[in-house]
This record gives C-alpha cells, sequence and structure tokens, in this order.
C-alpha cells in the first residue's frame, strides 16, 4: 500500500482480492478497466484494488478493454488477452458481456459491480462476501424447492406458480443439490440470487418507468423511457400480450419488435427472474440521469426485482424492473416491500449466526436505488 494512502482506501479492493477473488502472494492478476473518462467506473476502483494486489504481493497486471463487445472477433481477442493470468478482475462491462461463456479455459475471473470508490469502500464492497455467498445459497435452495412462489409489487404485477427447474437441471444436474454455478464468472459483491425459471409461473408484470437493455450486447435505442404503465400478460415462459393505453402498448410492441429483429431472437420469450440481496447496494442519482450506470448496479438492491426477456436466454435483451417487490416462497413472504428478510427462509440460522454485521445490515439496509416510489 502506498504509506500516504488511508487504510480506509483499501477496505473494499481486500474484501474483493482476499476473499472473492482468493489471490495469493505471486499470482497473477489482470485488472481490465475502461478507458479513462468512459463514464462508467471511475478510475480510482481499479487503481486502488491495483494497489492493494501489490500490497498482497500479487504480480499485477492492468489493460483497458472497449466498453463493449461489438462481434465474435472482439471477444476472441479479449480471451486471447486474459491467458497466462491467474486472476482477472473486470471494471468493465466486457465482462458481463462474458459471464455466460462456456470457455473452460477462462482464468479465475470476476466481475465487480462496484462503479467507483465510495461503492467499492462502502458496505456494499466491504460487507463479508462469504456471508453473502452462504445467505445467496440459502435463497436458491427454497427456490428450487419451493411448492409456489408468488410476486406482487405496488403498480400491480400478480404473479404466481411453481418454478419448472426441469430445463435447468437436465443442463445443470447440479441443481438438485444447490451448487449450481449460475454463471462462469463470480460476482462482486455477491449481489443477486440465482435466476428462477419463469416456466410454470403466470400472470400479470407491471412495466413502469423504462425498459432498459440486460448488458449481454447494446444497441440503440438501448432504454424506452415508459409515460404510463403497461402490463405484460405472461404465462410460462410466453408473453401472451401487453395491456395498456393503446400508444405505450404500440411503443413497447415496436421496441421489441426492433431489439428481436436485430439479433434474430424470440420477442417474447420470458427467461427468468430474480431480485437483489445485497442490502449495502446503492445508487444515489435519478436512474434516468444515468440509465446505463443504474442497470449496471442497482439491480443487486432487494427493492429491485428484474425480469430477463426478449431472447430463450439468460439475461435476454431486455429487462422489466419492478420495485418493491413482495415475494412469497410457500406463503413466506421474504421480501416484503422490497426488503429482504433471509431470518424466515428454512435453514438461514447457521448462515446468520456466523455473520452479525451482515444481519446490521439487513436490519438496515440501504434504500437509494435511484427511483422514486
Amino acid at each position: 500500500m502506498s504509506p500516504t494512502a488511508p487504510v480506509e482506501q483499501f477496505s473494499g479492493a481486500m474484501t474483493l482480492l482476499r476473499e472473492c477473488v482468493g489471490g495469493m502472494a505471486g499470482e497473477r492478476l489482470l485488472i481490465v478497466s475502461e478507458p479513462q473518462g468512459s463514464g462508467f467506473y471511475d478510475d480510482a476502483a481499479p487503481r486502488i484494488t491495483a494497489a492493494a494486489g501489490r500490497a498482497l504481493n500479487m504480480r499485477v497486471y492492468q489493460t483497458q478493454s472497449d466498453c463493449f463487445l461489438a462481434s465474435a472477433e472482439d471477444t476472441s481477442t479479449l480471451m486471447e488477452t486474459l491467458k497466462g493470468f491467474d486472476h482477472i478482475v473486470f471494471f468493465s462491462r466486457v465482462g458481463d458481456q462474458i459471464r455466460f461463456s462456456d470457455d473452460s479455459d477462462m482464468p479465475s475471473s470476476t466481475m465487480c459491480y462496484t462503479l467507483d470508490l465510495e461503492s467499492l469502500n462502502s458496505p456494499f464492497g466491504t460487507a463479508c462476501y462469504f456471508g453473502m455467498c452462504e445467505i445467496k445459497k440459502v435463497i436458491d435452495a427454497a427456490f428450487i424447492q419451493a411448492e409456489h412462489v408468488r410476486l406482487s409489487c405496488p403498480m400491480g404485477t400478480t404473479y404466481e406458480g411453481r418454478p419448472d427447474w426441469g430445463l435447468q437441471a437436465t443442463l445443470n444436474p447440479a441443481l438438485k443439490n444447490n451448487e449450481a454455478k449460475d454463471v462462469r464468472i463470480k460476482r462482486f459483491p455477491m449481489l443477486i440470487s440465482q435466476p428462477v425459471p419463469s416456466k410454470g409461473l403466470s400472470g400479470k408484470i407491471a412495466l413502469s418507468r423504462f425498459l432498459v437493455g440486460t448488458g449481454s450486447q447494446y444497441y440503440e435505442p438501448y432504454h424506452l423511457p415508459l409515460k404510463s404503465t403497461v402490463f405484460a400478460h405472461v404465462a410460462n415462459n410466453r408473453i401472451s400480450h401487453f395491456e395498456g393505453s393503446p400508444e405505450e402498448v404500440l411503443r413497447v410492441e415496436q421496441h421489441y419488435e426492433h431489439v428481436s429483429s436485430k439479433f434474430d431472437i424470440d420477442p417474447l420469450f420470458v427467461h427468468s427472474w430474480h431480485a437483489g440481496i445485497h442490502p449495502g447496494c446503492h445508487f444515489q442519482p435519478l436512474a434516468e440521469t444515468d440509465i446505463m450506470r443504474w442497470s449496471g448496479s442497482a439491480f443487486g438492491n432487494p427493492r429491485i426485482l428484474h425480469f430477463h426477456t426478449c431472447g430463450d436466454y439468460a439475461p435476454g435483451e431486455i429487462s422489466w424492473n419492478i420495485l418493491d417487490p413482495t415475494i412469497w416462497i410457500d406463503d413466506v413472504p421474504v421480501w416484503e416491500n422490497g426488503q429482504l428478510f433471509p431470518e424466515r427462509l428454512p435453514n438461514s440460522a447457521e448462515a446468520l449466526d456466523s455473520h452479525p454485521h451482515l444481519v446490521e445490515l439487513y436490519k438496515h439496509p440501504y434504500r437509494e436505488v435511484g427511483l422514486v416510489a
């Protein structure tokens, strides 16, 4: 560490490198960041992380990537760059784009959702990573074993059923034992539960404020402001129709047609959904003032639940974001008006008893998510 830098500046970076990355002295660490001034990440978070890595006697290397991968050739070039390192840390959106990569030769990799130094050193970045992973495992198990799940929100969402894990379990048998890794690249912080399949559930989802992309691909316009609430009627994995003012319904339908035709995907497919689990996740500005940054981080707060739609894969290309959901798992309101109560889940006591600081954070969560109720 720099002898003049306050120790507090390194707290989040040390949590990242020690607990999530698992970096050891002598290992080769590559930090991938976006070009200076790109406006998504600040420059301080990757710089401080590099300094923390050197303090741990890791062999630290830094490189810049494009903000987005626009082609298969771009992806191939990036994957070549990653070879030869023990660990990769992404302060770059390209990490999100390759999260679902099936490249078995990819080094241990971590995608960071702490967009600036304030976020990295806040409870979002410093809360025990191991503890958050334990809580995620408890939540995932509850969804996998659930006989009935129900969602609602203040805007009128009503959606329920029994999630059908059949396809995911076929592709990944570890699901049955709650051992599945839903993506190859680790997330830091651990901010979201495993996606719950839409198959088996039905109802209507209130779409308010805007539609926005998922980070899988980038396109224009990346988000569609909504002047009034539109309801998406969904049965299993299909949108049957949209309901609302004729003008807004037409705009939504045209947006889906535009995005699906660009990528040659199924516009009406609803793949899955999940809600944020990290009570330290926060986003101060209004989402509409910086929709790209908002969509890349705020989803980890329990006040936000999002769906993966437009495309028969996760994360799809268009997300629906639901504010202040209530989620019942077998008639237990585990999320209630946007607050997560992990203690209401069976088998949660061991994880919570081991991490009293997380218990306090869940009792007093951050509520700033860039959206006005």
